[in-house]
């Protein structure tokens, strides 16, 4: 995750992660906006085609991280088999949303 000082001059970082295993049809989408919300950090999650659930996350590093390491358990009713997570470029996002 690469840091980088934000407009208020505070750290950020920004990754793109893509989960796989059974994590649409349990509300992962759900569960991961509640999560980026409680941590505090910007991006999106959406349901990809091919059965991921893809997410961009930007904000504080360490809030980041802890959003990476939730999406390797999910919710109750996922199975995470594979987290993948790549740099992403901080977009400057304020807010987190599900596509």
């Amino acid at each position: 995750m690469c840091g980088r000082p934000g407009d208020d001059g505070d750290m950020r970082s920004a990754v793109d992660v893509t989960v796989t295993g059974r994590v649409q049809g349990v509300s992962f989408r759900y569960y991961a906006d509640r999560e980026a919300d409680r941590l505090g950090v910007a991006g999106w999650v959406r349901n990809e085609p091919d059965g991921t659930v893809a997410a961009h996350v930007e904000g504080d590093p360490g809030a980041v991280a802890a959003f990476v390491r939730w999406c390797h358990d999910g919710p109750r009713l996922a199975h995470v088999e594979q987290v993948d997570v790549r740099d992403g470029t901080d977009q400057g996002l304020r807010s987190f949303g599900v596509r």
